[in-house]
């Protein structure tokens, strides 16, 4: 994948997260005040509302981890936020170790590390994000970690390999954007356990 054409599929993941975000905030903002006017809830609101959640939630993630990354910094607090949105919505808990802010850039790495290590965890389990130094460490945990070895392994490559479907765009993004940063991936695994390094 070109530096032109990296660049172009983030533009484009931020387009449609930019024009996504706003509807599916406004049928939130309408569940609360059918529920304001007493509207009787059934099982048909509470379907839409856990759909309208996880959708946010997906959204919120997906905005940081495909979108266009500036420099700005991002907290801890705001970090939790999506991670504890979307934890809410699936089988796996995500973990925020780092205590202090990060330039948008190096989050987004880690949550397109989260979205590979989620591939491995087909039974649900937890993902961890840790910092050590300059390294950062994202460890996925379950009961059953099941991994695709052409898949992985395409990690590694370079030139990367752009082979694949739009479930696994996460790994050729993140192979691309940390060889960008002059450092390379490293991953091992065992029956329960998943980690990359970069």
């Amino acid at each position: 994948m070109t530096d032109h054409n990296l660049d172009i599929s983030v533009l484009v993941g931020s387009r449609i997260c930019h024009d996504l975000i706003s509807p599916i905030g406004a049928i939130a903002n309408g569940l609360e005040l059918l529920e304001l006017t007493g509207a009787t809830p059934g099982p048909e609101m509470e379907l839409i509302s856990a759909s309208v959640h996880n959708a946010n939630a997906r959204i919120r993630f997906f905005r940081i981890a495909f979108g266009a990354a500036g420099q700005q910094m991002m907290g801890r607090t705001e970090i939790m936020s999506v991670l504890k949105d979307i934890s809410k919505t699936g089988r796996i808990e995500m973990l925020w170790g780092p205590s202090d802010p990060h330039p948008r850039p190096m989050v987004r790495l880690a949550f397109l590390a989260v979205l590979c290590c989620e591939t491995a965890l087909p039974q649900g389990g937890s993902i961890r994000v840790d910092q050590e130094g300059d390294r950062w460490k994202v460890t996925a945990t379950g009961g059953a970690v099941s991994l695709d070895p052409a898949l992985w392994n395409t990690l590694g490559e370079s030139p990367v390999s752009t082979n694949g479907s739009s479930a696994t765009v996460q790994f050729p993004l993140l192979a691309e954007m940390v060889e960008k940063l002059g450092r390379k991936v490293e991953f091992d695994h065992d029956l329960e356990r998943v980690e990359i390094r970069y």
